[in-house]
């Protein structure tokens, strides 16, 4: 089939009642827009009339898509199909006017039939309404926010999802590729077609090919099994993601109808719990990272760039898994894992039959969850990055017979379409006792949660890490999480749901890592979900302990919405959860929401063993009365800078990360401090040194041996902007992107953190600026204006081609600065590609 992108010539409004469309008239107020878009960004922020803290204070309501396209005559008698890859939500379609399909959940990708609304050799239109109110418990977005494709082929033809890649038999001289195809006529007569099949290797080198007839008769489907050997295979693997691409072609004697393609991977994966995961026989630990589906200052638009840049920047920061948190990721970030080397775990839903917000999906669960299970498989088969299916995320009742019998459904489902993989669900023990938490939180720390703590010795650790025990409000109950998830009940009400899994996903829950295994030795488990500071005890149990398989920490990305769940909370503040107006963001993760690394990452990195130099950071100098220690989501409040705006000789407290022995602190070439690494948390060592600018080092030792260093210095006032393309051309398809990083630098080019200003961009060429923004986590500043305030000196513009080729001048401005440019070229071919799931190609004659 031809398949071609329908992404083009959109125009977005808020959708009126019929009644309205009489004084407003139709379509008062559109914009034209490029999908995949956002439309909720677009919509502002407020402290009232909005859905409050969990959105990023965002403004709900529903919007409408339209678009007119030329049919032609030749199209009469083939068959036309429209692929929406993501809708949120609710997503109501209609074809001239004529209603042709909906889909409720805002994130499965589905097919609707275009033909029986079609006006051949005319021009037509298209009608897409979606709402957002109360439906989430972050920021959804809304709208078309994955790409759309238009479908054109022969009656007779290959599914759209119908061609399937598994490698059931693998060892160093022979891969089988077991290719699987669904062709269906919807014509009148039976036809005779021949198939071929062709693989080709990275290189398009062809390694295996085959042929044969096959009969379908008029109305039917038909699945045909061709078998390829492919020669000395190149595995696919984290460290090496080798791909190969599978191509069917339908032939008649007219010449070619039909043409189907596919990428897969050829690797195998399976599980136990003393060798753990083991990819080609391999054992893997997952350094794992939760991550939201928006792109920071581009809102819920899966543009594919966005994507692929963001899986780039975690594997760069150390991760080697992704789970999608908590719907199914799209299908260009799964491309971006195959080429990349990227491990996924892809999620279903967030809930199931009981609510979690006023509107939520769990209205439509009952009527839809087979066909959006059925989604995710079609979408995730041939990617090989995909190695779990996740059934859901903190899943209210999965504590009762009636929350396992679902979940037992939920995977029965998925392993009749694709036993090839693990199937996991996030499990939080919490929620499983959620009607005995009142009884325990008015017990204070009592007996149960003591006599847990001793059964758990984890338990008590993770009480402390941020204060009492299962006492005093919601933060407190999150401190004393550990503590609850590891008690006797919790183990009874999960047991029916956990052994419907491969997997146990225990969000939360490492306080049952080590008791579980002694009640259930073959239960093989996954820190599902984790609190980022304590990924020092967490991965200590991963690497020891071949049950436990790895750990995914909320988040590798900061996102919008939650808003402040991750900021430091000083006295007078309130609790973190629910931070006011105008907080944006989450404020945890260990890139933030530009893709800047914060300083969890570096150290999470040297956990990991990943890294050998030492890392500097300095915790803010206007809180030292009253010093943040890390708690559940939230880092110290430090930042890799030695430029301050304090008098000399204030006392500041400085952290270095390293795996060494030892930490010498040294201000301008002179030894303040030499202490041990670990004294109160593993890899940190921490000093309090009076500021004075200039140059700190931090320098590690082993065994009284230097093993690397690091070092900050003091900027002089800003002097220029420093413009950074992350590529130097980018390709015209408007799923390209080009992402300039903007820096506010003194004379000698280091980075002035303090002397933020006012930035604004403008361009000139075949490009528009998609976005420009900061990481700050409290702000009334829009993304989609051309000037915002630099936060600590630095802001993002994002680019994106219009379709033409040429430069693209961009020219910065920053108050009392002088402008600054640069120029980027825009090419064709488009860039960033999506190629690795099922793909349909123009029938040649």
């Amino acid at each position: 089939m031809i398949r071609e992108p329908f992404n083009d010539g959109w125009r977005v409004t808020r959708r009126t009642s019929i009644f309205e469309l009489f004084t407003a008239g139709d379509g008062a107020g559109a914009v034209s827009v490029t999908l995949p878009h956002d439309a909720m960004l677009a919509g502002g922020r407020s402290a009232d009339g909005s859905d409050g803290s969990h959105t990023g204070y965002h403004r709900p309501g529903a919007w409408r898509y339209d678009k007119e396209f030329e049919v032609p005559a030749s199209w009469a008698g083939k068959r036309v199909s429209i692929e929406f890859e993501g809708v949120y939500r609710d997503a109501m379609v209609y074809i001239n006017d004529a209603f042709a399909g909906q889909w409720a959940n805002g994130y499965s990708t589905f097919h609707l039939a275009a033909d029986p609304y079609l006006r051949y050799g005319r021009t037509n239109t298209i009608r897409v309404e979606a709402q957002a109110y109360k439906d989430s418990r972050w920021y959804s977005g809304a709208g078309i926010h994955r790409p759309v494709h238009l479908l054109v082929g022969d009656l007779l033809h290959v599914t759209p999802t119908g061609l399937r890649v598994t490698t059931p038999q693998i060892d160093d001289e022979l891969a089988v590729a077991a290719v699987a195809t669904e062709v269906v006529n919807e014509g009148t007569g039976t036809r005779t077609v021949e198939v071929l099949l062709e693989v080709r290797d990275g290189d398009g080198e062809i390694v295996a090919a085959d042929h044969a007839p096959l009969t379908v008769l008029a109305g039917e489907r038909a699945i045909v099994r061709r078998r390829a050997y492919i020669r000395h295979p190149a595995l696919w693997s984290v460290e090496e993601p080798n791909l190969y691409t599978a191509t069917v072609r339908l032939t008649d004697a007219g010449g070619q109808v039909d043409e189907a393609r596919a990428t897969f991977g050829i690797r195998s994966v399976s599980v136990d719990p003393i060798r753990g995961l083991r990819i080609n026989g391999a054992t893997v630990k997952l350094r794992g990272a939760c991550v939201h589906h928006d792109n920071g200052p581009l809102g819920s638009a899966a543009i594919a760039r966005a994507e692929e840049r963001r899986v780039r920047l975690l594997k760069d920061a150390g991760f080697n898994a992704i789970r999608s948190a908590h719907n199914p990721l799209s299908t260009a970030m799964l491309e971006a894992c195959d080429r990349l080397g990227m491990l996924v775990m892809d999620e279903t839903f967030d809930m199931w039959t009981v609510s979690k917000t006023d509107d939520d999906y769990a209205r439509r669960f009952p009527q839809w969850w087979e066909r959006d299970v059925d989604a995710l498989v079609a979408k995730d088969f041939n990617h090989p990055s995909v190695i779990f299916y996740s059934i859901g995320n903190e899943i209210l009742e999965v504590g009762t017979p009636h929350g396992a019998r679902w979940g037992r459904l939920l995977a029965e489902r998925i392993r009749a379409q694709d036993p090839t993989r693990l199937v996991t669900n996030a499990l939080n023990g919490m929620m499983a006792i959620m009607d005995q938490i009142p009884a325990l939180m008015a017990q204070g720390s009592g007996a149960q949660a003591d006599d847990a703590q001793t059964q758990a010795p984890d338990a008590q650790a993770q009480a402390n890490a941020g204060g009492p025990a299962v006492e005093g409000g919601f933060n407190d109950l999150l401190d004393g999480m550990g503590a609850l998830t590891a008690l006797p009940e919790v183990g009874e009400r999960i047991a029916e749901s956990a052994a419907v899994l491969d997997v146990v996903g225990l969000n939360y829950g490492d306080s049952r890592y080590l008791t579980d295994h002694q009640t259930h030795p073959n239960r093989v488990m996954v820190g599902s979900e984790t609190f980022p500071t304590l990924i020092d005890r967490y991965w200590k149990l991963v690497t020891e302990h071949g049950h436990i398989i790895g750990d995914f920490t909320w988040t590798g990305w900061d996102y919008l919405g939650e808003s402040g769940i991750g900021r430091p909370t000083y006295p007078g503040e309130g609790p973190s959860f629910g931070a006011p107006y105008p907080w944006l963001t989450a404020s945890t993760g260990d890139l933030d929401i530009t893709g800047r690394r914060r300083p969890i990452s570096y150290y999470r990195e040297t956990v990991y063993g990943l890294r050998r130099t030492p890392y500097l950071a300095v915790q803010r100098p206007e809180h030292r009365e009253h010093p943040f220690r890390p708690k559940a989501w939230a880092w110290s409040d430090s930042v890799a800078s030695w430029t301050w705006d304090v008098p000399a000789g204030t006392p500041v407290t400085v952290e270095a990360y390293t795996d060494a022995d030892e930490i010498e602190f040294v201000l301008d070439g002179t030894t303040a401090a030499r202490v041990p690494v670990g004294t109160d948390k593993a890899y940190l060592a921490t000093a309090e040194l009076p500021y004075q600018p200039g140059t700190l080092e931090a320098v590690a030792y082993r065994d009284g041996a230097e093993t690397g260093r690091c070092r900050l210095l003091t900027a002089g006032a800003a002097a220029r902007l420093r413009l950074t393309p992350d590529r130097p051309h980018l390709g015209a398809d408007p799923q390209d992107l080009a992402y300039l990083d903007i820096h506010l630098v003194d004379e000698h080019a280091t980075i002035n953190p303090i002397s933020d200003r006012t930035v604004t961009v403008d361009l000139d060429g075949p490009a528009t600026l998609q976005a420009l923004g900061t990481a700050r986590p409290s702000t009334e500043e829009p993304f989609h204006t051309t000037s915002c305030t630099s936060y600590e000196g630095h802001a993002l513009a994002v680019l994106r081609p219009t379709g033409g080729e040429g430069p693209v001048t961009v020219t910065v401005r920053a108050d009392g600065l002088p402008p600054a440019t640069v120029t980027i070229e825009v090419r064709q071919p488009g860039g960033t590609v999506s190629g690795t799931a099922t793909r349909h190609e123009p029938a040649r004659s």
